[in-house]
């Protein structure tokens, strides 16, 4: 049986957090759609909040903390993303993007990444497209078609004849991320048909 990582990110700041909350149950509905399909999966939650300081530190010194490091390499080392974080003056916070500005530009590209987001009223809920998914469009991540906002009054919800409620969005995008990732299978997997680039095979033979 293969082994699949998804990693969660969750930039909420207090404890316990909507965000944390919502982060959970979306790494929960892509972990049993992956057992389903007979994956062995490997879930871990990154939270900023534990490494914020270190985040401020490295804007200051270029230079990772060893906790921050092993955040990062979570993340780029996943075969599955999920990054949720509360809404902040109409947009995500800035810790959440003090986080994924340290990452390798390239380091998510053709990542499955899923997002969501955490607000007090459904107002906020457009964060998803107009700064979620530029951000990740970005970064050439691949993200979810299903994204999820989580609103105060969103827990508890069932949901209507027009719209999903939140259990129902959650196991969409958990779903949509465990597919995505397991047709990419794991990550640093041998690739036979991986294209070297011109200037490679040039300096390559250079040395022979």
């Amino acid at each position: 049986m293969e082994t699949l990582k998804l990693v969660a990110v969750s930039a909420g700041l207090s404890a316990p957090s909507s965000t944390r909350l919502l982060a959970d149950r979306l790494a929960k509905a892509a972990q049993e759609r992956l057992t389903e399909q007979e994956y062995i999966v490997e879930v871990r939650v990154v939270e900023l909040r534990d490494v914020a300081v270190d985040i401020a530190k490295n804007f200051v010194s270029g230079f990772p903390s060893a906790r921050l490091q092993e955040s990062i390499d979570a993340v780029t080392g996943a075969d599955g993303v999920i990054a949720v974080t509360p809404v902040f003056t109409a947009s995500y916070s800035g810790l959440f993007k003090s986080f994924f500005d340290l990452l390798d530009p390239a380091a998510l590209t053709g990542k499955p990444v899923l997002i969501g987001a955490t607000g007090g009223t459904a107002r906020h809920s457009l964060v998803l497209d107009h700064a979620l998914r530029p951000l990740f469009a970005y970064l050439r991540a691949l993200t979810v078609p299903t994204a999820v906002y989580a609103a105060s009054e969103d827990w508890g919800s069932g949901g209507d004849a027009y719209t999903d409620g939140l259990p129902s969005r959650i196991a969409r995008a958990g779903h949509e991320l465990a597919d995505l990732a397991a047709a990419r299978g794991p990550a640093g997997a041998a690739d036979d048909d991986e294209v070297v680039p011109f200037e490679r095979q040039l300096a390559d033979l250079r040395l022979d």
